[in-house]
């Protein structure tokens, strides 16, 4: 809000294999001009684990976003971009099992679909686990290929080819609560290669690289711009 922009709050509750927990999704909506939506987003829940901070796992990320509504809702353009921040994308058990994950995503995706915006997202673009030191991000095989392809080509147009890598790997996350209903999307997550400390109380703040933050928001904006244009 202090940025300039309006945000939404939707607190609801689900059904957890720990019993009915409350949880809120927060959105960022920053109009556009034409109709139509670009959405990004991010899940800012921590996982239920003894000691467990997260400070990648979904700290790294949800600055990210922070730093990207800074920058989007003093300059809006001809689409509208909505910026989201899920809640409870973690399984309440140890183990990702369905449906024990993605609560805040399909919740935000149901209302979306109930309130005729869903086919107003024209992209919606993920960032998940992306504050590690020495990054590396395999396509994702769930991704949707032609946004997979603007992002990749966007990294490597801005110099981040040895980051945004040919390698193709599958990451089950917040964007299949949208590719399930037919939104394009794409997910930039390093789950394989730098994030040995993943669900573990090691994963704390000296783990995350702000080199690694500006990179991925350099990339997620100028993506936003890229799509700004098509």
């Amino acid at each position: 809000k202090s940025y300039g922009c309006a945000v939404e709050t939707d607190s609801f509750s689900a059904d957890t294999p720990a019993g009915r927990l409350p949880m809120k999704n927060i959105l960022v909506k920053i109009p556009g001009a034409k109709p139509g939506i670009i959405l990004v987003g991010t899940h800012y829940d921590t996982k239920r684990l003894p000691d467990f901070v997260g400070a990648d796992d979904g700290g790294s990320s949800t600055a990210v976003m922070l730093e990207a509504a800074r920058q989007l809702c003093k300059a809006p353009g001809k689409y509208a971009v909505w910026i989201a921040f899920f809640d409870a994308e973690e399984a309440v058990n140890k183990e990702w099992k369905d449906p024990d994950n993605r609560y805040g995503s399909r919740q935000m995706a149901a209302q979306l679909a109930a309130s005729d915006d869903l086919p107003k997202v024209k992209a919606f673009l993920l960032v998940d686990l992306v504050g590690g030191k020495n990054i590396i991000f395999a396509r994702n095989a769930e991704s949707t290929k032609w946004l997979v392809d603007l992002v990749w080509k966007t990294a490597g147009n801005l110099g981040y080819g040895s980051i945004f890598v040919k390698e193709q790997l599958g990451a089950s996350d917040d964007h299949l609560s949208f590719t399930a209903r037919n939104v394009p999307s794409v997910d930039i997550i390093d789950l394989n290669h730098t994030a040995v400390y993943w669900h573990t109380p090691q994963d704390t703040i000296d783990k995350i690289s702000p080199k690694s933050l500006a990179i991925v928001g350099h990339v997620v904006l100028e993506s936003v711009k890229q799509l700004q244009q098509k």
